[in-house]
């Protein structure tokens, strides 16, 4: 059967290596997902440091100004509970410390991770009451008020900020206020979107925000967090639903006195400790901004090679652009040849969206170049696929939108 026209492998790029360590072709290689992310070398560094007691005075020194750093990233002056574990860990905390079997809890989803949320609540034996819209859709105010007024006593609201799986940064500002109104607690998914657009935890009267290390936080995977609130942790004293190594209260307890309740991933809490630095003297003021202006540059590359964005095309959307692939194109032929031609990863669509959409993150440790960088290899796939491309178009374009939205 004849290859793809675009999926072809730039010869001697990727021999692997045999476990005796015999040679092999080394490459350039760019990660451009919306998570993980590139981590900077800074970051790197403290991973290669020797691995340090848990409970050593040093560590205690470094574990205090993380979690003091969290809480300035999270703007929230109550406590943000550190985990080991995926951000899908924090996700299940958050269910397991609100809701008890029954329990009528609300889902806004437009995506991937709103389903995950819709997962984990019915694994827990949750009531749910899943407002579903169609993927890509940005949830309104009015979606979610409707949906409280006919469902009754609704204990938690569950939210996504950044839904990576289509670019939509949702406004939970404004969910989270109608929300509360209700009386309702709020949660939302900030895995993406914390340290790269706006997010006031204290301010907008969200109860708990869920992130984690791997996205805009410029880490590795394997830390996790949720911010509580003191309604909260009222809450989950009364829940009902099992939970030990995701226990708040047991976490709380020994985060008081700098300590974890299991042995926490130090290496990992090290270096971001260094990450959360780096962001905070940058200012997240200025993040945000940076991130915004990454975003538009990509969007408008896009758009200068006459493809069709899946995303909003607003600066609220500074975290990943999606974009429909060319007709009779499949965007995974796009993401393998990005991969194996030119050491570039990309993400392609999830769910219903698989093969009709390609992701190019940009939240974290990038600059302009990194997004010129993928939209000239884009160029150079898709024409060589057939489209109608014309080449350099979209650096140029991006340039000057990066430039244009700098001097606004």
């Amino acid at each position: 059967m004849a290859s793809s026209p675009i999926a072809g492998v730039r010869p001697g790029i990727h021999r692997p290596a045999s476990s005796l360590g015999c040679e092999r072709v080394v490459e350039k290689r760019y990660l451009m997902t919306p998570g993980p992310t590139p981590v900077p070398p800074e970051v790197l560094a403290v991973l290669a440091e020797p691995v340090v007691h848990h409970r050593a005075r040093d560590f205690k020194g470094t574990y205090e100004r993380c979690l003091a750093r969290l809480q300035e990233v999270y703007r929230t002056d109550n406590d943000v509970l550190l985990f080991t574990a995926s951000g899908t860990g924090a996700f299940e905390g958050a269910v397991a410390n609100l809701t008890s079997p029954g329990d009528r809890i609300v889902v806004v989803s437009s995506g991937n991770f709103g389903e995950r949320w819709a997962a984990v609540t019915a694994a827990y034996g949750a009531d749910v009451v899943h407002v579903r819209l169609p993927w890509g859709a940005t949830p309104d105010p009015d979606d979610l008020r409707g949906a409280l007024a006919s469902a009754g006593d609704v204990r938690v609201v569950y939210l996504v900020h950044s839904e990576t799986s289509t670019g939509v940064v949702s406004d939970v500002q404004s969910l989270a206020a109608v929300a509360k109104d209700s009386g309702a607690l709020v949660v939302v998914d900030a895995v993406s979107s914390l340290g790269a657009v706006p997010l006031e935890t204290d301010a907008w009267g969200i109860d708990v925000v869920v992130s984690g290390s791997q996205k805009a936080l410029m880490c590795p995977p394997g830390l996790a967090f949720n911010s509580v609130s003191a309604e909260a942790l009222d809450q989950a004293a009364r829940a009902t639903s099992p939970r030990y190594v995701f226990d708040w209260e047991r976490t709380r307890k020994a985060q008081a006195k700098l300590d974890a309740p299991f042995t926490p991933a130090v290496s990992l809490v090290k270096a971001l400790d260094v990450a959360l630095g780096m962001l905070l003297e940058e200012g997240l003021e200025a993040a945000f901004e940076r991130h915004a202006r990454l975003g538009r540059a990509c969007r408008e590359g896009i758009k200068a090679m006459g493809l069709e964005l899946f995303s909003p095309d607003d600066d609220r959307s500074a975290v990943v652009t999606a974009v429909r692939a060319p007709s009779g194109i499949d965007a995974g032929d796009v993401v393998a040849s990005l991969r194996d031609r030119f050491g570039i990863t990309i993400a392609g669509g999830q769910g219903e969206l698989k093969g009709k959409i390609f992701r190019i993150g940009h939240i974290g440790w990038f600059d302009v170049f990194d997004i010129t960088t993928a939209l000239a290899a884009v160029e150079l796939v898709l024409a060589d696929a057939g489209a109608d491309i014309e080449r350099g178009i979209a650096v140029t374009r991006a340039l000057e939108a990066y430039e244009t939205h700098a001097a606004v």
